[in-house]
């Protein structure tokens, strides 16, 4: 079991050697309030005289420090780790050229590293300082010495000083593996302890905890620490160790450490008989090294375990981050033809990494065509934008002077088109969408590895991508409006879905075909009205100007009426519609200013007297309202028999000009673009994030690697 600790110091120093702490190793982690007396035990320990020393603050960085015991006659390890013939010697991890013999020279290094990171005035830093140790005076040991607890700043320290130590403490002694040495003085009461305190949150059940009592010589008279080193004051399951440190007089007189420790026994056995074989600096150093190869023991299959992982998973991500480039157009090909096959894959949706959290792709070209474009054409309303008025003035303009006996199929071509137009706009906006989406695989396809190694090459396939998309834009877009266009230029009247037209025409047969008895009863319906009518105008004070001016007789409105009703069926109507105009009240054309009323015979009538437009207030007439009607229900059928056309030839248009060929000409595009002799050294220039993150996956793989060579040497069993 003893090579184990030097297992454990290899584990260390490979995992120093690249900065990082994944791996949580076995170590003794030394804790206690400052002056307590931590750097003391330290220099006990070694039997050197190495550490700074001072009033206040002095330990002001962590120091990891690796005893290794080497033998007098050990001559090959001394001259593989120093190259010099020296009995004791001491390296640095931050400086592993200079070998130290002289233990001075290391105390200095120690004050230059610590003042370099922590300043000159008090300041603490949580980077620590990595020691080695080769002795034959001591045993092989990992500790950590940590700056002492303090509660009130000095110096330039900032005023959360306090919460500082405390969090790198917690975090050194939060390491499950590690074992905790609490140092108090004895010349203070130990359930006051801030280091007990400390190392009760992280093991609450005492089994990684070791206290040491220091400064035994300097309690008052008449008291002894004999209560506490029992731990009848506060029990702790590894035990209590009573140590006796040199005072500060001892360390100014050049005691040695090892006068201080002929000394220390003498005390113990004046002072602490009972105890003395179990206190004192040898037997804490034997305690030490037997909790930590016990503890290492206890650790090393979960740590074995754990390096294995580790390796597996930094192989897999140096994996992602590819090899050194060797052949760089065959590289340049590869990654052209895995990025094509990936943009298509997303249309098709076959893609290996499908989205779960959005549409993309394929999936979302589907939803644009049948649910965006599918329903904004439903909420297109086929007489939007259409009035009543409007249809009959298209009606008039369509019929010239002549009245017209049946709805002109003009008015209803006019009409439709200017409806048709309408479903142009929604077919180019459906274009946009597709064509922004087709944008978007790009950017999903860029996260590749390949993409984000080469910063350069993805820009350049971004740049060629959407020149082609763009290049295929209009194409496309005047497709649609060809489309539209389509439509407009031929109404198909005889389209075998266009039933609204059959049903009017047998309608307007079927009332044609009902005899004369029909047309007898309208004319009948006719001439009563227009009696009732008469017997209005009769009574009327203004009825001359119309019976005897202009030559026309009662009998003649009837006359041209009645031909009216033969033919429409509303001769009631219009005769009123005449008559409202000799109506008492309504308003006459105007005279000229000045001039003289004259005989209707004389004078001209004014029959346009203002533009020919009809009424907002009116009220349609049944034959008006009759024939809109009939206009609304041929336009609403025929607009719906070519929305549905659009609906369904947009999407393949689309498809066709857009979509399909951007995917058959992807590669080729690419590849003419890209693929030339002169840029490919520009293009495939790595980007400086991915090399760097690339040589610290491939270290810390070495390291790895090399920490699960180690563990693997030791054969189980060397464990018990």
């Amino acid at each position: 079991m003893e090579s184990l600790i030097p297992v454990i110091n290899k584990l260390q120093e490979v995992f120093n050697a690249v900065g990082s702490d994944v791996i949580q190793l076995p170590q003794i982690v030394v804790i206690g309030t400052q002056s307590s007396g931590k750097s003391s035990v330290l220099e006990n320990l070694v039997g050197k005289d190495f550490l700074p020393r001072g009033a206040g603050v002095v330990t002001r960085r962590p120091l990891v420090l690796q005893l290794i015991y080497t033998a007098k006659d050990d001559r090959e390890i001394r001259q593989h780790e120093c190259g010099v013939e020296a009995e004791e010697w001491g390296r640095f991890l931050h400086n592993k050229i200079k070998v130290f013999t002289d233990f001075d020279e290391i105390r200095e290094e120690i004050e230059r590293e610590t003042e370099r990171m922590s300043g000159v005035n008090k300041g603490i830093c949580p980077e620590p300082i990595s020691l080695k140790i080769f002795s034959p005076r001591v045993l092989t040991l990992t500790l950590v010495d940590l700056p002492g607890i303090t509660k009130v700043p000095v110096g330039d320290q900032p005023e959360d000083i306090e919460f500082q130590i405390r969090d790198l403490c917690l975090k050194y002694i939060g390491n499950p593996n590690s074992i905790i040495l609490a140092v108090t003085a004895a010349n203070t009461d130990l359930a006051t302890s801030e280091a007990l305190k400390l190392a009760r949150e992280v093991d609450p059940d005492g089994h990684r905890t070791l206290a040491v009592v220091t400064k035994l010589d300097l309690m008052d008279h008449g008291t002894d620490a004999v209560d506490a080193l029992c731990g009848r004051i506060i029990p702790v399951k590894l035990g209590i160790v009573g140590v006796v440190n040199r005072s500060q007089a001892d360390i100014n007189h050049k005691k040695g450490i090892q006068d201080a420790l002929r000394d220390e026994a003498s005390f113990l056995q004046k002072r602490y008989p009972s105890l003395a074989s179990r206190s004192g600096t040898p037997y804490l150093a034997r305690t030490l090294n037997r909790l930590l190869m016990h503890h290492i023991r206890d650790c090393l299959p979960e740590l074995k375990t754990r390096v294995n992982v580790m390796a597996a998973q930094f192989q897999q991500l140096l994996n992602s981050f590819g090899d050194e480039v060797a052949d760089k157009p065959q590289l340049l090909l590869q990654i052209i033809t895995k990025f094509a096959a990936a943009y298509c894959n997303t249309i098709e949706g076959t893609a290996k990494n499908i989205e779960t959290t959005e549409l993309c792709g394929g999936a979302r070209i589907c939803y644009i065509f049948h649910e965006a474009f599918g329903r904004t054409l439903k909420l297109v309303d086929p007489l939007g934008g259409l009035t009543e008025l409007d249809i009959l003035t298209a009606i008039r303009n369509a019929t010239g002077p002549r009245p017209a006996l049946f709805v002109p199929e003009v008015s209803f071509e006019l009409l439709v088109k200017r409806q048709i137009r309408r479903l142009e706009e929604p077919g180019l906006r459906c274009i946009e969408l597709v064509h922004e989406e087709l944008q978007r695989i790009i950017q999903h396809c860029g996260t590749q590895q390949e993409m984000l190694r080469f910063p350069k090459l993805h820009e350049r396939i971004v740049d060629v991508i959407t020149s082609l998309l763009r290049r295929r834009l209009p194409v496309t877009n005047q497709m649609v409006e060809n489309l539209v266009a389509i439509e407009l230029a031929y109404i198909n009247t005889k389209h075998p879905d266009f039933e609204e037209a059959k049903l009017i025409y047998r309608g307007l047969t079927d009332e044609l075909c009902d005899g004369p008895d029909h047309r007898k009863t309208a004319i009948q319906n006719a001439a009563a009205a227009a009696a009732t009518n008469k017997q209005v105008k009769i009574g009327s004070t203004h009825s001359s100007a119309l019976s005897s001016g202009d030559g026309l007789s009662d009998s003649a409105w009837n006359l041209g009426n009645w031909s009216r009703i033969g033919a429409k069926g509303d001769a009631a109507t219009e005769s009123n519609t005449h008559l409202i105009a000799a109506q008492p009240g309504m308003s006459q054309p105007p005279s000229a200013p000045g001039s003289v009323t004259q005989s209707p015979s004389r004078r001209g009538i004014n029959l346009l007297d203002e533009v020919p437009t009809v009424p907002s207030g009116r009220r349609l007439t049944p034959h008006e309202q009759r024939e809109c009607v009939i206009i609304e229900k041929l336009i609403r059928s025929y607009f719906l028999i070519v929305r549905k056309n659009i609906q369904d030839s947009v999407p393949k248009a689309i498809m066709h000009f857009l979509v399909n060929y951007v995917k058959d000409n992807l590669q080729s595009e690419l590849v003419s673009h890209l693929y030339k002799q002169e840029e490919i050294d520009k293009l495939l220039d790595e980007s400086e994030q991915i090399a760097a993150r690339r040589r610290e996956a491939s270290e810390m793989l070495m390291a790895l690697q090399k920490a699960s060579l180690i563990i693997s040497e030791i054969r189980e069993t060397h464990l018990w």
